[in-house]
């Protein structure tokens, strides 16, 4: 058993826009296929800019705060409730458009 609370992780930067934080619950290697299990707070404004993953699935549920994911060029709104799979080799860039944080619970599965 692993057990993790939010209150207890620091705080780190994504990969992809060092402005946006988050804390990652689960690293790779802690359970079998999966590459994180982690939370992402947006500001209003903040991008984490175009990429693709060759080697996983990447998976999005919106806790709260509105903004849009890109995928290959097609815009997905995000809002609460709101879960979205991006697959190897698909572009995606998310950003917050919306006037609160956004946050995002998100996990990579190895392809």
């Amino acid at each position: 058993m692993k057990r993790t609370a939010l209150g207890d992780l620091p705080v780190e930067s994504v990969s992809h826009n060092p402005a946006i934080k988050k804390q990652v619950m689960l690293r790779m290697g802690e359970v079998p296929h999966l590459t994180n299990f982690s939370q992402a707070r947006f500001q209003p404004g903040q991008v984490a800019e175009a990429h693709a993953h060759t080697d996983m699935h990447e998976v999005f549920f919106v806790e709260s705060g509105e903004g849009s994911i890109e995928i290959d060029g097609i815009a997905c709104a995000l809002t609460p409730g709101v879960c979205v799979a991006v697959a190897p080799h698909e572009s995606h860039e998310v950003s917050n458009w919306g006037e609160v944080e956004l946050v995002l619970t998100y996990f990579g599965l190895k392809a």
